[in-house]
C-alpha cells in the first residue's frame, strides 16, 4: 500500500530527538504553553520573519482568532475562495462576517486578483486569500488591492508552510496570518495545532489573550477567550520537523517535478508553477476528463488517491442558500476534473515511476 503521505518514514528519520523531548516533558510536568511551546514560537517566528509567532490549537482557530484580532465581526464582508477547505468559511462565519466567494485562477486554482476587485463593496473588510496546495497567491497584486480600498489582509496559509513570495514567507505578509499542523501537513504534529503570525504588537497580544480564555494574568479576564493553545507535546514534535522544513519542501519539489515530467506526454492537466511565488507542493493535484477512471486504477493497487474538493464551498449544503445562484465557473471546471497523487518527502523515484504507469495504462489503453 502507497500512502498519501508517509507519516512513519518521517517518525523514523526524526524518532530519537522526539522521544527525547517527549520524555523531558513528561518528566518536567510542564504541559501547558510550557518552554517547547515558547521555544518553537521563537523558532518559527525566527524563520518566518515574523515579530510574532503564537501557537493555538488548530488552523482554524489560527484564522479565527486572526479575523477577531483585526477587527472582522459581524456585518462584515470577507472576500475568500470557494476552492479551499471548508475552514477557511467557516472562520469567517465563526465573527459573524460573511464569505464573499470570488473565482479562481484556472492555471493556479489560487484566488482571482481581478475577482476579488469585481467583489469589493462598502461592506468589504478584509481578504483572505488561500496559498492552495502549497502554491502563493499572487501576494503583489492582492496587497495592492487592500491598500487601495483599506481592507485587511489575512492569509490562509495552512497549506503551504514554506512557501517564499518574494524573499518573505507565505503567510507572512499581510496582517496576520494562519498556518495549519494538521499531521499530513508540510510542517505537520502528531495531531492538532496552528500558529497566527504577525507583525503587529497589539494583534499579537490580542491573539495570546484569546488563545487563554481572554487571559493576560492568570483568573484574571477581560474578554470573553477560547481554550486554543498550542500543546506543549506537539511543539516538541514541530521543533524537531521545524529544523528540516526546507529538506522536506525540496524533495516536495523534487517529487511533484519527476511527476509532471513523466506525465507530460499525457492527456492531462499537471500543476502549472505561476514563478511569483515557490511552489512547496503540500498536494499534487491534476485534472483530468477521466478522473474516476485513474482513481479506480489506483484505488485497486492500494495506492493513495484523494479529490481536493469535489464540491466547491458555494456548492455545499451549508452555504447554499446564501450562495444560491453564485456562478463561479473554473471553480467548478475544477472541481469536477481534479484529483490528487501521494506526495511527500519520502517517495522514491520508482514508486513515483509505478504510479504513473498506473496512470498511464488507463489513459492510452
Amino acid at each position: 500500500m502507497i500512502p498519501m503521505v508517509n507519516l512513519k518514514a518521517q517518525y523514523a528519520e526524526i524518532k530519537d530527538e522526539v522521544e527525547r523531548g517527549l520524555a523531558e516533558t513528561i518528566e518536567n510536568c510542564s504541559f501547558i504553553l510550557g518552554p517547547n511551546v515558547q521555544a518553537f514560537e521563537k523558532e518559527a517566528a525566527d524563520y518566518l520573519g515574523v515579530k510574532h509567532a503564537i501557537g493555538v490549537g488548530s488552523g482554524t482557530d489560527a484564522l479565527h482568532l486572526a479575523l477577531i484580532a483585526e477587527g472582522i465581526g459581524a456585518g462584515d464582508e470577507v472576500i475568500t475562495t470557494a476552492f479551499t477547505f471548508i475552514a477557511t468559511a467557516e472562520a469567517i462565519k465563526y465573527v459573524g462576517a460573511t464569505p464573499i466567494f470570488v473565482d479562481i485562477d484556472p492555471r493556479t486554482y489560487n484566488i482571482s486578483p481581478e475577482a476579488i476587485e469585481a467583489a469589493i463593496t462598502p461592506k468589504t473588510k478584509a481578504i483572505m486569500p488561500v496559498h492552495l496546495f502549497g502554491q502563493p497567491a499572487d501576494m503583489t497584486e492582492i496587497v495592492q488591492l487592500c491598500e487601495q480600498y483599506n481592507l485587511k489582509l489575512i492569509e490562509d496559509a495552512c497549506q503551504s508552510f514554506g512557501a517564499r513570495i518574494n524573499d518573505k514567507q507565505s503567510g507572512a505578509i499581510g496582517h496576520a496570518g494562519g498556518y495549519s499542523f494538521f499531521p499530513s501537513k508540510n510542517l505537520g504534529a502528531f495531531g492538532d495545532g496552528g500558529l497566527v503570525v504577525t507583525n503587529s504588537d497589539e494583534t499579537a497580544a490580542k491573539i495570546k489573550q484569546l488563545r487563554n480564555h481572554g487571559s493576560d494574568v492568570r483568573y484574571y479576564h477581560d474578554v470573553i477567550g477560547y481554550n486554543s493553545r498550542l500543546d506543549e507535546m506537539q511543539a516538541v514534535i514541530l521543533r524537531a520537523k521545524l529544523k528540516r522544513i526546507d529538506q522536506y519542501n525540496k524533495a516536495r519539489r523534487h517529487v511533484a517535478h519527476l511527476y509532471s515530467e513523466l506525465m507530460a506526454d499525457l492527456p492531462l492537466i499537471t500543476p502549472y508553477e505561476d514563478g511569483l511565488g515557490e511552489h512547496v507542493y503540500h498536494q499534487y493535484v491534476l485534472l483530468s476528463d477521466r478522473r474516476d477512471d485513474i482513481l479506480k486504477a489506483l484505488q485497486d493497487k492500494q495506492i493513495g488517491c484523494a479529490i481536493y474538493y469535489p464540491v466547491p464551498l458555494h456548492q455545499q449544503n451549508v452555504f447554499k442558500e446564501e450562495c444560491a445562484g453564485l456562478s463561479l465557473p473554473v471553480t467548478e471546471a475544477v472541481s469536477r476534473t481534479c484529483f490528487a497523487l501521494p506526495i511527500c518527502p519520502f517517495l522514491e523515484d520508482a514508486t513515483i515511476r509505478d504510479i504513473v504507469g498506473i496512470i498511464r495504462g488507463v489513459l492510452t489503453a
